[in-house]
């Protein structure tokens, strides 16, 4: 990743106006309160901001009818010096789409569970406090995002990590949640084998325009980096600042069809298994003959049957320990 020299809004990263007068740096933090530890992390942060001098920080929930989309813009209209989206992937991707092209920089404070992108950016996932001292103390990094549009629409979806059509997208949407708050990722693994039987669909695949692919599929998924749940690396080449998306067509075939998948996902090497395909490029475009499952960075948003993505190179800024 690209590190860049953070000054924003005519403040230097020490703090200090172009006048020379002191200013002490201000944090907001958008919260999911639901995945929170509640006020005691609330009070470490402030206590971390002061012994830091950093100033009071803007404090801010979310809610169910507003995740994170308003809380991002009235942190921007703030002018505070970094938004901290504390929460799961839904919190990180609501936030990342306001401040995406303003040079605002986004910090990480991980409390869901999957935790994708804090994951590739191996951002202390254990910790919050920990997590947080990393954000005011670091430097700041670009991140490539990606802008999906789905059956068409004019309306634009961002992700940082993965979206799929298909089978691990009717993962998401059938994962048990109070399986989830006990165990974790594991509750994935355990939706994922609930959902191995099922039937192909036919697909077109065009990358950057080019002549389409035809395949029957289980899942397409298209990747900005490279690890999911488990550590498991689907995308190996991926890396969240060069500009490229990546692409994995899952076609299981036959009795051991899915043992061909894991043989394909974990030994790419092996050319001649046509189970697992992959694809690289700055823009993809999806069309399935019938609907299926599909999600954004590990949730579920619905189904649809025809998928555009683009990659934005560096639109987002990331503040953290590099």
């Amino acid at each position: 990743m690209t590190e860049n020299n953070p000054a924003l809004d005519g403040k230097t990263p020490e703090g200090t106006t172009p006048d020379g007068t002191t200013q002490p740096r201000r944090a907001a933090v958008i919260i999911n309160p639901m995945k929170s530890s509640g006020e005691d992390f609330k009070a470490a942060f402030h206590r971390l901001c002061e012994t830091q001098g950093w100033a009071e920080p803007l404090w801010l929930e979310t809610t169910a009818e507003d995740t994170g989309l308003g809380q991002a813009r009235e942190a921007l209209e703030a002018e505070v010096d970094v938004v901290i989206a504390a929460g799961g992937d839904g919190t990180v991707r609501c936030v990342a789409e306001i401040l995406a092209g303003t040079g605002t920089p986004m910090g990480l404070v991980p409390m869901g569970t999957g935790n994708l992108l804090a994951r590739n950016l191996g951002i202390d996932i254990t910790d919050p406090v920990a997590a947080s001292h990393d954000i005011l103390t670091g430097t700041d990094a670009k991140v490539d995002v990606v802008k999906a549009s789905l059956d068409h629409s004019e309306d634009e979806q961002l992700f940082l990590v993965m979206a799929g059509l298909g089978y691990d997208a009717a993962i998401m949407a059938n994962t048990v949640d109070g399986l989830k708050d006990r165990v974790g990722w594991l509750a994935y693994v355990e939706a994922g084998i609930r959902h191995l039987p099922g039937k192909p669909v036919k697909a077109k695949i065009s990358i950057d325009g080019q002549h389409p692919v035809r395949r029957r599929i289980r899942s397409v998924m298209v990747g900005n980096c490279g690890k999911i749940m488990g550590g498991v690396e689907v995308f190996p080449d991926a890396k969240l600042d060069d500009g490229i998306l990546d692409v994995v067509i899952l076609a299981p075939a036959g009795k051991l069809g899915w043992l061909t998948v894991l043989a394909g996902v974990f030994g790419r090497k092996n050319s001649k298994n046509t189970s697992v395909e992959y694809f690289r490029g700055k823009s993809a475009e999806i069309e399935l003959d019938h609907e299926q499952e599909f999600q954004l960075d590990g949730d579920h948003t619905g189904k649809a049957k025809h998928l555009k993505v683009t990659v934005e190179h560096e639109a987002l800024t990331v503040r953290m320990t590099v």
